[in-house]
Formats: C-alpha cells, structure tokens, sequence
C-alpha cells in the first residue's frame, strides 16, 4: 500500500508540473528585440484614444512628511503622424492659477514644450538640457510628463519577476536623448496588459535617483489603459509627489486650435 500510494502521488505531481503554466519571456531571439517588443506594443495598444481629458490632484511631500497640494486639467489631442500634444492647465493654488505646460510630443526628435507663467505674462520655451528640471517643484521632471514614444529609448530584456501578485517583465531602457536627465530607466511592466507598474530612474553618475509606482490601473472604452495614481519618490532628497487622475473621458471632441501657445496664455 505504501509503494502504490508513493507512486500515485508522484505520478500527480510529475502531471501538475508538466502542465502547469509557466510565463514565457516576451518575443524576440536577443534581450534587445524582448525589451523592445514590450514597448512597442504598449504603444501600440494606445492607438485609436483620439483625445483625453482628466482632473489631476498633485500632492507634493518634504523629507519630514509636509505636504501642499494642486490641482490641475489635463487634455490630451492624439496625433497619427507625429507624437501627441498635450496641454496641463493649473487651477488650484490661486498664485499659480493659470500657469499651463504645453508638450508637443515627437516621434523620434526632442520633444517641444512651452511653460506660461502669468506672474510673468509670457510663454517661456524649456530648452532640451532643461528637461531634466522640476516641473513646478514637483518629483516629476519636465522629462518625465513628455513623451515615451518606443523610438527614443533602446532596450534590454532582463528577467521575470512578481509584483504585488503579479506577473511582470523588467526591461531596462535606455534613452537615446544626450540631454535626458537619465542613463536608464528600469521598468516592470504587467504581462497581462503591458503597462508599467514601477519604474526605477538612475541619474547621469548611473546612481538610483527617484522610482515611480503607478497604482490602480483601469480600463477605458474595452481598451485604453489609464494609471489612477502616479508616486515620484526621490531617493536622494526623500522628497515625493503624488498625482492622482480622475474623471477621465475619451473623444471629447477637442480641436487642434486648443494646442497652442496663443490658447496656452488664456488659460484659466
């Protein structure tokens, strides 16, 4: 009876494991074109949202935990055959109500962005070796908000891992940028819908400057994933910022007259 019952169990177990599912890495013959696969399909997954708008409540903490917050709106106009443009509008505090960012987003190029003050009534250009600087004091570079278009970085395969109960792949990329205020970016991405649940950002010396994590990811229209939270955490200084989106809304209708840096100045 014990012979028989060790070869019965053993025999279910050899089936459990020769059927259970194991996670493949993703496509591609070198770690190269796996890192690259994710990220091209992500973008890809993106296509079709026409344009997006959503209320943003920024928190911004010191090392000591204090806190300040503002508030925002966000409109998002996509593009076929460039990169998107995007425009934030500040509402809340009232001393930086007004102030807008205005990103034309590029394939492959730097991307263009333009920063109105009202304080100062005019539009001020970020030049490319500027992006790597606060937006408004935040955890968040003005690098960060711009585009992530798959072109601009190159990449590598690294390895499976568990986040929170999930299954993600962690890909390193690199940006092709010489002025970005990065040397690579580690991303672990959700093998499930391909979009980023934490990001590990290393700065220009290649040591650990600031991680991401994007929390409560949700579903719009059957198909476009939006992130519910965003937290920037600075490794060096303990400074955070949290960004939580809400009331998104997809083809609104919003016209390409909206995205410029005339209507970047009437804003309110």
């Amino acid at each position: 009876m014990h012979i028989c019952f060790v070869t019965v169990l053993t025999t279910i177990l050899s089936t459990v494991l020769a059927t259970a599912t194991v996670a493949a890495p993703p496509p591609g013959a070198t770690p190269e074109e796996q890192g690259e696969y994710v990220f091209v399909t992500r973008d890809t997954m993106d296509n079709g949202y026409t344009d997006a708008v959503t209320t943003l409540a920024m928190t911004l903490y010191n090392a000591a935990g204090q806190h300040s917050g503002r508030e925002m709106f966000t409109r998002y106009l996509e593009l076929h055959d460039d990169g998107d443009k995007t425009l934030i509008t500040f509402q809340f505090p009232r001393d930086i109500k007004g102030t807008g960012l205005l990103t034309f987003e590029h394939i492959e190029d730097a991307d263009d962005q333009w920063l109105y003050l009202p304080a100062l009534k005019r539009v001020k250009r970020i030049a490319s070796k500027n992006k790597s600087g606060s937006f408004v004091g935040s955890e968040f570079s003005y690098e960060d908000i711009s585009s992530t278009k798959p072109e601009k970085y190159t990449y590598k395969y690294i390895r499976e891992d568990d986040h929170n109960g999930i299954k993600v792949w962690i890909i390193e990329r690199d940006p092709k940028d010489p002025n970005s205020g990065y040397t690579k970016i580690v991303s672990w991405v959700d093998q499930s819908n391909f979009q980023v649940v934490k990001q590990e950002f290393f700065d220009r010396k290649g040591s650990p400057l600031k991680f991401s994590l994007e929390n409560g990811v949700t579903l719009h229209l059957g198909k476009f994933w939006r992130p519910s939270e965003i937290i920037m955490e600075n490794l060096q200084t303990k400074k955070r910022t949290s960004l939580k989106f809400n009331d998104w809304a997809f083809q609104q209708g919003l016209e390409a007259s909206l995205f410029t840096k005339r209507s970047l100045e009437r804003q309110r």
